[in-house]
């Protein structure tokens, strides 16, 4: 009997682009001048991402653009929550240490404070001017495009 094997890595459709943003905005301000520069519409969607079973959740922009068949997606990459610290058992006081934990939707991306996503169906999409016009917004530090086929967590990238 014939043994055959179905790789699930084989139909990963890779056809969007992703940009990384490393900035020091907050998500709504991103969003702002990024409509403004790259003339876009994106507005904040009801519900956030939610990963971790609720541990944390990251902030998600989007607009579909109907006369290009593009989407874009802006998500912010870190979520910081404060938490309850541990402590042993047998304290004499009862005081309560929070400290701060930091997640990130991508964890092989630490230092990225915001991602883009641009999912287009028709593959012409000129990459390197919307690089030019967010590395035109002042407080934007630096931006680049991330390579998907080298991401570990990919399905932290679906939305829907």
């Amino acid at each position: 009997m014939a043994l055959h094997k179905l790789f699930v890595d084989d139909f990963y459709d890779t056809s969007f682009v992703l940009l990384a943003i490393h900035c020091r905005l907050e998500d709504y301000r991103l969003a702002y001048f990024l409509n403004k520069y790259l003339d876009l519409n994106l507005k904040r969607k009801p519900q956030d991402l939610d990963y971790n079973y609720f541990a944390a959740s990251y902030a998600i922009y989007e607009w579909d653009n109907i006369t290009m068949d593009t989407t874009w997606n802006l998500v912010s990459n870190v979520c910081k929550k404060e938490e309850a610290a541990l402590q042993s058992s047998g304290s004499l006081f009862d005081n309560q240490n929070l400290i701060m934990k930091t997640y990130n939707l991508l964890p092989e991306f630490k230092n990225v404070d915001y991602l883009i996503k641009v999912t287009n169906e028709n593959q012409n999409f000129n990459e390197k001017s919307i690089l030019n016009k967010i590395q035109s917004i002042p407080q934007v530090i630096t931006s680049y495009n991330i390579d998907v086929d080298q991401i570990k967590s990919k399905d932290h990238l679906i939305f829907n």
